[in-house]
């Protein structure tokens, strides 16, 4: 059967609408994990608090959203052939929300029990942190481009890549920085857990540009 090709135009259109509301809300919540991470730096408990009870409600509303995804794209069947990319980029931007609700809970237990965190490893954090987030809005940034030709979307994945690959050296950085921080055991484990973590998404959001470059040249 020959669909008419405004059909197949329309149906990409509506995969990538939902896609981009899907990762509009990731982007949002690892904006929550940089809000975070300050005032992990402050000590500003009752900020941390809210915004971790906030992170853990977008991270509902990710989950909320990669299912209308996969709806949508159930609905929409063997016409768009290149459903599968549209699935996975979807899958490994929601790791993004998941990852961060992670970091904040431990963030959140650090600052609870008033543990010491040196100030070199604090300023690391939000570094990398600011690192990771520039990171998820390039990935953003290069959704937006896949209306506009592969030439426009493979430029903006490479800024996702160059972003990823500064945040990898922050992490090692700030990973020996806490190694031979001499805190306590249970602080090192949360700090190493929360750095792997915030790496992790960036990694994740490298990837998503990756299928993201695939896709470019589908739409």
């Amino acid at each position: 059967m020959v669909f008419p090709v405004e059909t197949e135009e329309r149906v990409k259109r509506r995969a990538l609408n939902v896609c981009r509301d899907h990762l509009r809300k990731v982007t949002e919540v690892a904006r929550k994990v940089s809000q975070m991470v300050d005032c992990f730096v402050k000590g500003d408990n009752k900020s941390a608090r809210v915004l971790f009870t906030e992170i853990k409600k977008s991270r509902e509303e990710v989950d909320r959203a990669r299912r209308m995804v996969s709806l949508e794209l159930a609905e929409i069947g063997a016409i768009l052939m290149s459903r599968e990319d549209f699935l996975r980029f979807t899958n490994l931007t929601s790791e993004i929300a998941d990852f961060s609700e992670g970091i904040a809970f431990r963030l959140l237990e650090i600052m609870e029990k008033q543990w010491n965190v040196p100030l070199k490893v604090k300023e690391g954090l939000m570094e990398l942190s600011g690192g990771v987030f520039e990171t998820v809005s390039k990935l953003r940034e290069t959704a937006m481009t896949l209306s506009y030709g592969s030439t426009k979307t493979l430029e903006k994945a490479r800024e996702v890549e160059t972003a990823e690959h500064l945040v990898d050296d922050l992490y090692r950085e700030l990973e020996l920085e806490i190694i031979n921080s001499q805190t306590e055991i249970p602080v090192l484990i949360l700090l190493r857990d929360v750095t792997r973590l915030l790496e992790d998404a960036a990694d994740k959001a490298e990837d998503a540009s990756d299928v993201a470059r695939i896709l470019s040249f589908t739409i």
